[in-house]
């Protein structure tokens, strides 16, 4: 869907056909001034999602403001990927490591039958926000607040699958990239001078919050395919299982298993 359209059936609570069947759709002149400021807003190239309070993912609608990612179709293909290996297990213990808006949790509490889902953030405002998301869709989550894998130190709690789209975005690159990225939160985007800095967390420490055989599956940034696979190769505590590729045909998602 369009931008327009997205802001139209939001403003007008309709559906996309709606706008070209339905003759009689008009805009009155406080939808038409609410229309004027999206527009306005965009323009300064604040992302419409932040604008219009709400993002949709897996065919969830979720809330999402500055204090949280915006979901991306990307993250779609960790989330689908997360249900394939978890599907057929009885009650799978999942951490989403690094939840946001909880748009992946949510979804995978929703969509793995009998799945027993945490959510671990650093931000307490992104736990708010997802706090709320998974009030919406009635998804039992334990959420713990702490940075990576912190709050779980002292919890006991081991998986069958760790899941996490982590912050990529190498320092220098942070500059370059598309304006509307400077409204999304930093801590959420930007990881050290090569984009490398929670991997290189992740791979030295998953492993103790896993179950044997348990699954970590992460999202990747571009170009960055073989560095992680170095990272958690390397430690000797994960075989790689298979990366996936996004719609653009770029290495996408990367599934390893606990070797021990």
């Amino acid at each position: 869907m369009k931008e327009a359209e997205t802001a139209l059936t939001y403003i007008l609570n309709c559906r996309r056909a709606d706008l070209y069947l339905d003759a009689d759709l008009r805009l009155n002149k406080q939808q038409a001034e609410v229309f004027s400021q999206v527009l306005l807003r965009r323009i300064k190239h604040e992302p419409l999602q932040y604008i219009l309070g709400r993002s949709e993912f897996m065919g969830l609608d979720f809330k999402v403001n500055k204090n949280v990612l915006i979901p991306r179709p990307e993250t779609e293909i960790l989330v689908e990927t997360a249900i394939k290996y978890m599907k057929l297990k009885k009650f799978p213990r999942i951490l989403d490591l690094g939840t946001g808006s909880g748009c992946i949790g949510v979804s995978l509490s929703k969509m793995v039958i009998g799945s027993l889902v945490s959510a671990s953030d650093i931000s307490a405002l992104a736990l708010e926000v997802a706090k709320e998301n998974s009030r919406r869709h009635s998804a039992k989550i334990k959420f713990l607040q702490g940075d990576l894998f912190a709050p779980l130190e002292k919890q006991g709690l081991l998986f069958d699958l760790i899941v996490s789209n982590p912050p990529y975005i190498a320092k220098k690159d942070f500059a370059g990239l598309a304006e509307e990225l400077s409204f999304e939160p930093l801590l959420a985007l930007q990881a050290g001078v090569d984009g490398l800095d929670l991997y290189r967390k992740i791979a030295e420490n998953a492993a103790d919050y896993l179950l044997p055989k348990g699954l970590l599956i992460l999202e990747l940034g571009f170009g960055q395919r073989s560095a992680v696979e170095n990272l958690l190769s390397e430690n000797g505590k994960f075989e790689i299982i298979e990366t996936i590729n996004d719609y653009n045909d770029i290495a996408r998602v990367l599934v390893a298993r606990k070797e021990v």
